[in-house]
């Protein structure tokens, strides 16, 4: 048994389920809890204060989830490799454990974390947590990863999954001597307060919102219900997969077991959940295999359709008033609550790239630094599937119209005057095609026509799949 070991907390905050935390607690005496924060400040292309107030509040709860087993989490800020290295010199631990990141960022510093344990003869213990399948797993019949989804869906669903582990009870005897920084606030990146209404934070809360999500017969309906907006009818549980908040063996066991003896509509609706979990890795693999996507096109075809969307309308769009109110509604709820209902993410990721031309980089950009749950992968996935560039993407021809997608989603108005409140008194059938006045004192008309847009998108990828 090592007598020190330290568990380096990454995506995974939390003491239920957590697969490197288990295996150190079950092989040391004393096991040293450690997270590493960032030292970037004032703006960051991946992140905004929405997330990272999310993560102070993670963090704040994993500590005191830790001192209740007589624990102490260890704060330390820098270079992950480096910190992690001063930490083992005082110590004397001799066994590294930590769950793998699936970005190519956090790969490339477990690179560098692996070369500094080896030079100190520590062991490293690394272990898969994030998805319940690696890329490597899910593999087509000639050894090759997937470009399509449904395939890899059929294969990811047939293979076994992992059991859940057990609630980590004790780590033994705290680092009482450490150093330790205290807990972060946003001002440790320098920026402003958060001004979105973000979940309530840590491990308690999210497993709440779980049992919430599959015993109110939310799972059940989900089939149903998922594609609308307005009310709780999704899992919103992607902020808790994002910081590892709940175990993805866990929740992937609490939905079979909603399934178990229902009858053929609920099942049929957990699959349907499910299957979006199998979205989130089937991202992380193409990201894994292709880590290129986060520069350029996954389609080669389509690197030269021509982006040239206007500064204003990109500014319109960020800050919802283009005039087409679903796209503004999710824009606004994006804006207040640092999170977007998956339907209106398609719209209005579509109607950027689509209507107003816009590079989806851009987009994708603006998204991770608002989205409490951004996910890198997910989130290039679903903007290159709405630009019709990526893996599995919507053919470019299948261009959303936002008049036609109100009528079908929101036939009501309701999640559009619930987060557009200027249009709370226009008749909902207003919202299902342009006007030529404005629908309401202050509210913008339309700044582009969508059939006059659509025809350029087509004519400009017609021409790309021509080259």
């Amino acid at each position: 048994m090592a007598q020190v070991s330290i568990h380096w907390f990454r995506r995974d905050l939390r003491l239920t389920d957590n697969t490197a935390l288990h295996h150190a607690a079950r092989a040391s005496e004393q096991v040293i809890p450690v997270y590493i924060l960032s030292t970037w400040k004032r703006r960051h292309d991946w992140t905004g204060p929405s997330r990272q107030a999310f993560l102070c509040g993670n963090l704040a709860s994993l500590a005191k989830n830790l001192e209740t087993i007589n624990s102490r989490l260890i704060l330390r800020a820098g270079a992950a490799d480096e910190e992690l290295e001063k930490l083992i010199l005082e110590t004397g631990a001799t066994a590294l454990y930590a769950n793998r990141d699936p970005d190519p960022f956090g790969k490339a510093m477990e690179a560098s974390v692996a070369a500094m344990c080896q030079k100190h003869e520590v062991e490293l213990l690394s272990f898969k947590d994030v998805t319940l399948h690696g890329p490597e797993e899910v593999l087509n019949g000639e050894g090759k990863p997937y470009r399509v989804f449904t395939p890899y869906f059929r294969n990811w669903f047939s293979q076994e999954k992992a059991t859940p582990l057990p609630t980590v009870k004790s780590l033994g005897p705290a680092a009482a001597k450490l150093k330790s920084l205290p807990l972060p606030t946003l001002q440790h990146w320098s920026l402003p307060p958060c001004t979105a209404s973000t979940p309530p934070p840590g491990e308690r809360a999210a497993r709440e919102r779980m049992k919430d999500f599959i015993f109110s017969g939310k799972v059940a309906a989900y089939a149903d219900m998922r594609n609308t907006p307005s009310g709780r009818h999704s899992s919103c549980l992607s902020p808790d997969l994002r910081y590892g908040l709940i175990g993805i063996r866990e929740l992937y066991q609490r939905c079979q077991k909603a399934a178990q003896g229902a009858k053929a509509t609920v099942k049929a609706s957990v699959e349907t959940y499910l299957k979006e979990l199998a979205w989130r890795e089937f991202y992380m693999a193409v990201l894994h295999h292709w880590p290129e996507v986060l520069e350029m096109e996954f389609n080669p075809e389509f690197r030269s359709v021509p982006w040239d969307g206007k500064e204003q309308h990109y500014e319109a769009w960020k800050e919802g008033r283009t005039g087409f109110p679903i796209v503004d509604a999710g824009m606004r709820q994006l804006l207040a609550t640092g999170w977007m209902h998956n339907r209106v993410r398609m719209i209005v990721s579509m109607f950027l790239t689509k209507d107003l031309h816009v590079h989806w980089r851009l987009g994708e950009s603006w998204f991770m630094q608002q989205l409490v749950d951004g996910e890198i992968a997910s989130n290039n996935g679903g903007w290159q599937w709405s630009a019709g560039t990526g893996a599995d993407a919507a053919p470019y021809f299948r261009i959303q119209n936002p008049w036609t997608q109100t009528k079908r989603y929101d036939p009501e108005g309701e999640y559009i005057k619930q987060w557009v409140p200027e249009l709370k008194d226009v008749p909902p059938e207003k919202f299902f095609q342009p006007s030529d006045a404005p629908l309401a004192t202050g509210y913008p008309l339309p700044i582009v026509d969508h059939g006059q847009e659509r025809e350029r998108t087509l004519k400009r990828f017609k021409m790309a799949k021509g080259r």
